[in-house]
């Protein structure tokens, strides 16, 4: 017979420890299993491998709300970030309903038996197992493959060509020049980290800018509180404090994004050798946050300029050479090594197809809902984090939400919720209204949200908290129904 769960849980990253610790402690009843691709749990923190890993967020708002981050770190390497990821799923028991090497390949919903039918593929063998609910957690891009243009005359290059998404462990970098195409927040991660550690000298190659933030790579105000309250009471606090001052600077750069991007480039060059030309290499063509801030703790990208083992070169590529990258204005950069931080592919639900009753479900015509369930798709949720903030931030706030939905669903007799396509009132916007290219490329193949709530997606913790955490559950944008009682026959 194929196993039936409760609710299966696709993804063991940060998103997916959170929703089996949110099932745990208010559906306690619930069976569950989580079912992960790779061979390991850590979804981002286990994958990548590069020098300087790091998050691009601060650990109070990106820790669990649940569990506190106590790391005296507060932008921190990615292996403290994965060993408080497992450390977290191993002190509540999440890590024995981890199954490795499965890989969901299509979810069909049965509207007669009201349950999902998961398609597996473990190492070449299928097999199934039906779940009541599903909730995906597997995070918006592709585990397998990062974006990599064509390069002309790539195959001409003599040396490796790396991306990120696949850093061999045993890459010799000591003594080498090294080119790293990209300026997002792996290029100013790995740029530092490669000419910190043995690298001859490092090119930043980007074809425009980005904002580039430095922030303290401890937070005073953390280490102060934690000499005086308690652990759990201090953490809150300062990630309190985060969210709000996150928040109040995301505002800032919508309401005075002029006066904003003035105080980001002079900060950039308080911190940059004198003369250098600040708004060529650090003044983007766009308003702050239109794209995501990158981080860069205790300004350690700066201080590499500054002490002339990394040039930023703003410019655009007109072929690989044998022994390098010549750009279109003519100058010709060496390397022994290239790296191409180029960006992400954009993935939704890990790649898996959907069905309802055996015939395909187009998600691209599918309407969001709060940014974590479609239209027209019975009893799934779905994570996708901020892009303004933590991703974790969304992540409780989805696990929450889905809890106190299967608890509603019990409490009330239904089997089925289901979120209902919004009238012609509602205008249909793209899935993420954020414009780097790794979404700009992909817009075609996401859902789309809608022009207000529930349907818009927020980009704001403050007010995700009063509409998902606090909101009514049974509002415009859902439809509950409950299986008719099968009539007895005298």
């Amino acid at each position: 017979m194929t196993e039936h769960l409760d609710v299966v849980i696709v993804g063991a990253g940060i998103s997916g420890v959170s929703a089996a610790w949110h099932l745990q402690d208010r559906c306690p009843t619930k069976s569950y299993a989580i079912l992960e691709k790779r061979a390991a749990m850590g979804g981002t923190w286990d994958l990548f491998r590069y020098p300087g890993i790091r998050s691009d967020s601060d650990m109070h708002t990106l820790g669990f709300r649940f569990r506190p981050w106590t790391e005296r770190q507060a932008i921190a390497d990615g292996g403290p970030i994965l060993e408080y990821v497992k450390s977290t799923a191993a002190m509540y028991g999440i890590d024995k309903h981890i199954r490795y090497n499965q890989k969901v390949v299509n979810v069909d919903w049965s509207s007669a038996e009201n349950r999902w039918t998961v398609q597996i593929d473990s190492n070449g063998e299928q097999s199934s197992i039906t779940c009541s609910f599903l909730f995906l957690c597997s995070g918006y891009y592709n585990y397998e493959e990062g974006y990599s243009p064509k390069f002309a005359g790539s195959e001409d290059f003599t040396g490796p060509i790396i991306h990120p998404q696949h850093w061999p462990e045993d890459l010799d970098y000591e003594g080498k020049n090294i080119v790293v195409i990209g300026s997002g927040a792996t290029a100013v991660t790995l740029v530092p980290a490669l000419a910190n550690s043995g690298a001859k000298h490092v090119t930043m190659l980007q074809r425009s800018p980005t904002y580039i933030v430095s922030q303290p790579e401890r937070d005073s105000v953390a280490e102060r509180l934690n000499r005086y309250l308690p652990e759990r009471m201090a953490y809150t606090v300062v990630r309190w404090k985060n969210v709000v001052r996150g928040a109040a600077l995301y505002g800032a750069c919508q309401k005075w994004p002029r006066r904003m991007r003035k105080m980001f480039m002079g900060l950039a060059k308080k911190q940059l050798p004198e003369g250098y030309d600040v708004r060529k290499h650090f003044g983007p063509h766009y308003n702050p946050w239109e794209q995501r801030l990158c981080l860069v703790p205790n300004g350690d990208l700066f201080r590499a300029i500054r002490h002339g083992k990394v040039d930023v070169v703003t410019d655009t590529i007109d072929r690989f050479t044998p022994n390098g990258i010549r750009l279109n204005s003519g100058q010709e950069l060496a390397a022994d090594i290239i790296v191409t931080a180029t960006g992400l592919n954009l993935q939704l639900f890990g790649g898996a197809t959907t069905s309802i009753d055996g015939e395909p479900v187009d998600i691209t015509k599918s309407i969001a809902y709060k940014g974590m369930m479609l239209s027209g798709i019975p009893n799934m949720a779905y994570t996708v984090g901020y892009t303004n903030a933590s991703w974790t931030l969304k992540a409780d706030l989805v696990s929450e939400f889905v809890c106190r939905l299967l608890n509603h669903m019990d409490a009330n007799g239904f089997d089925t919720v289901v979120v209902d396509r919004p009238g012609p009132d509602v205008e249909e916007r793209p899935f993420m209204e954020f414009t780097p290219g790794y979404v700009l490329r992909s817009l075609d193949e996401l859902p789309k949200q809608g022009s207000r709530t529930p349907w818009r997606l927020n980009q704001n913790y403050l007010r995700d908290i009063r509409l998902i955490r606090r909101g009514k559950l049974e509002d415009e944008g859902l439809l509950f129904t409950k299986k008719p009682a099968a009539v007895a026959v005298s």
